[in-house]
């Protein structure tokens, strides 16, 4: 991405647009996605999940987000529980094409990483029995296709999926999060 596109996408993110998007620079390539994402930001006490439909014309909408919470006092088990059942009422609510993960690049240590991989699995094992297709994106993939900046922050981050979705009711930054990955998969997917 050229540093036109970048300016494009920091003035968008800032209010100040020109009219142009950073979709019209003849540069960018969107690809032409269409179905239902559901974007996942797992974590044990907090994961955050939102559904995204990409229509014709490049529309996006926004059909259904969530947070799963779990109290820290509850066992490891009670938080696997209800991340299961979670994705199995919202797998059996909307008809989803793909799902796309964010990645676990870095975590402080060995504890954390087994935690993280412990929720992601719960989510993904309700995904792997319905044979949904899954895709996976590290997390500077994920802010370059949203802001147009690797090392964009989280908070810029959840200001463009707002932008972008014409929603800012989200209850939690892992919503926007989840929200980010899913955007992040349809605007970079292409059949192979």
């Amino acid at each position: 991405m050229g540093k036109d596109t970048r300016q494009l996408w920091k003035a968008y993110v800032e209010g100040k647009s020109t009219g142009k998007t950073p979709a019209s620079n003849p540069n960018v390539q969107i690809r032409s996605f269409r179905g239902v994402v559901l974007g996942i930001d797992p974590s044990l006490r907090g994961t955050g999940l939102s559904l995204v439909r990409f229509s014709d014309g490049g529309k996006l909408k926004l059909l259904h987000r969530d947070t799963i919470r779990v109290r820290a006092s509850e066992p490891v088990m009670v938080c696997l529980s209800e991340i299961h059942e979670r994705f199995e009422a919202v797998l059996e609510q909307f008809p989803i094409d793909h799902v796309a993960v964010e990645q676990t690049i870095y975590v402080q240590n060995y504890k954390t990483a087994m935690v993280l991989g412990t929720a992601k699995g719960a989510a993904l094992g309700v995904i792997a029995r319905k044979q949904l297709p899954l895709f996976e994106y590290p997390p500077l993939r994920v802010k370059q296709a949203v802001v147009g900046v690797g090392r964009a922050s989280k908070e810029q981050v959840a200001v463009m999926v707002s932008r972008l979705l014409g929603f800012d009711g989200w209850t939690s930054p892992d919503e926007t999060d989840a929200a980010g990955v899913a955007l992040c998969h349809g605007f970079t997917w292409k059949e192979s």
